[in-house]
């Protein structure tokens, strides 16, 4: 079975979070990219059924010229082609990001991927959309947040967790699933996994821009929580004000 697997290039931020001059984006000129925890499980789920069942896994982003690198990343993890979706480096919406990732998998053949896996949420908008839409315009069964899977015999088996309890799901293919983290465990990539995914040869395909039917009026970074340490005092002096904090929280019998 071949599988087709969209992630998204997102940045890698693990500091303060600045937004750009304008407030419409997150200024990532000091920030790295990676792609979302749940696609890379994703990637990691595609990668099994191919190993077992046989087939190949492809991997697809919509992004600028630098998002080949989320690619090959990918690559290195077991995929075994890449398609970019290359832009200017405009933000796409999640419409405008459906419908093209839905073309492209028309122009690349509809029949060839019985199976689209998608993460199901991005690691810096969350909009829980795309998955969906695609499956719309392809006109296939969707099923999303997804944490156990089987395929076989032309069918999907999938379950997800809600409410305590477990959802079943069980429909045809083609169909389009979005996993959630901890579906599995992704491994590593191997040295002969990057070597490969260096020389790997990625597919570009120029989509159409269109402009999303969403509008972004604006970013706001959420207000920190601020901590301030007090000095109780020094050495032996400051053993009332220690014993009395200790009391005030409820340690002391």
């Amino acid at each position: 079975m071949d599988i087709l697997v969209c992630v998204k290039r997102v940045p890698m931020v693990g500091g303060t979070i600045v937004l750009t001059g304008d407030g419409l984006d997150i200024d990532t000129r000091m920030s790295g990219f990676t792609v979302s925890p749940h696609e890379e499980c994703a990637v990691e789920e595609a990668v099994r059924i191919t190993e077992r069942d046989g087939g190949s896994v492809t991997v697809l982003t919509l992004g600028p010229p630098e998002a080949a690198a989320q690619l090959r990343d990918m690559l290195a993890l077991g995929a075994r082609s890449g398609v970019l979706l290359e832009t200017d480096g405009r933000e796409w919406g999640p419409v405008a990001t459906a419908a093209a990732i839905a073309e492209a998998v028309e122009e690349l053949g509809t029949g060839t991927f019985p199976l689209v896996f998608f993460g199901t949420e991005a690691a810096d908008t969350g909009g829980y959309q795309v998955a969906v839409r695609v499956a719309h315009a392809l006109r296939r069964p969707c099923v999303t947040g997804i944490k156990r899977l089987e395929v076989g015999d032309g069918r999907l088996r999938a379950g997800r967790e809600r409410g305590g309890a477990l959802e079943l799901f069980d429909l045809p293919l083609p169909a389009v699933v979005s996993v959630r983290e901890g579906i599995n465990l992704p491994r590593y990539p191997s040295l002969p996994g990057r070597l490969r995914a260096k020389r790997a040869e990625i597919s570009v395909l120029t989509p159409r821009w269109r402009t999303d039917a969403l509008r972004k009026t604006g970013l706001a970074v959420p207000a920190g929580s601020t901590q301030r340490a007090q000095v109780l005092g020094h050495g032996i002096e400051a053993v009332p004000a220690l014993v009395q904090v200790l009391d005030e929280i409820g340690v002391l019998p």
